[in-house]
């Protein structure tokens, strides 16, 4: 969900070194002040980003708020070669498109605990414009009626970072008791 603490579960996860593959998404957006291409996301003009798309170069790729998002294919051959859990961060309509071709993966989507928390977190963060709130909202509660593509979902509470993390943690383990186990976030 939009706003839910995606990008803050996936830093805390990172500090714990566990042995995670965290998949970087293209984006074609420019960076905003920090983010690091290669690290944060691969940026890429939406020229050059459409002439990837017709290459195939993506496993699944969308148009979200007027920007291109994308996860690389090579980036899942490496992620799957490397023989560890994956991390990947998508929205909805990814996920329904991962679990198409990776009918194995375990998708664990993040929660904020409640629509007003949620909707204060959104205003607060203060990067769109109100007409763009206002979309990201309407899609992201558009979203709630495909939530059944997820296996998990994780409440991310204000001031509890950790607590979602020690979720996330907690599902990859269970997920690893399995008699079949799968390898795939």
């Amino acid at each position: 969900m939009s706003g839910a603490g995606k990008d803050a579960v996936i830093k805390a996860l990172k500090k714990r070194d566990l042995s995670l593959y965290y998949v970087i998404t293209a984006t074609s957006r420019d960076p905003r002040p920090g983010e690091v291409h290669g690290k944060d996301y691969f940026f890429y003009p939406p020229a050059e980003f459409q002439e990837r798309i017709d290459r195939g170069e993506f496993a699944e790729h969308a148009n979200v708020y007027g920007q291109l998002k994308g996860i690389p294919r090579s980036q899942i051959e490496e992620a799957l070669a490397s023989g560890k859990d994956v991390v990947l961060k998508l929205d909805v309509q990814g996920a329904e498109t991962i679990r198409e071709l990776y009918p194995q993966a375990v998708l664990i989507n993040i929660f904020p605990p409640s629509e007003e928390e949620w909707l204060r977190h959104l205003r607060k963060r203060n990067t769109e414009k109100p007409h763009e709130l206002e979309e990201r909202i309407d899609t992201s509660r558009k979203e709630l009626e495909r939530i059944s593509v997820f296996d998990y979902f994780v409440i991310n509470r204000e001031g509890a970072l950790e607590q979602a993390v020690d979720d996330v943690v907690n599902i990859i383990r269970v997920e690893h008791l399995r008699v079949n186990p799968r390898k795939i976030l």
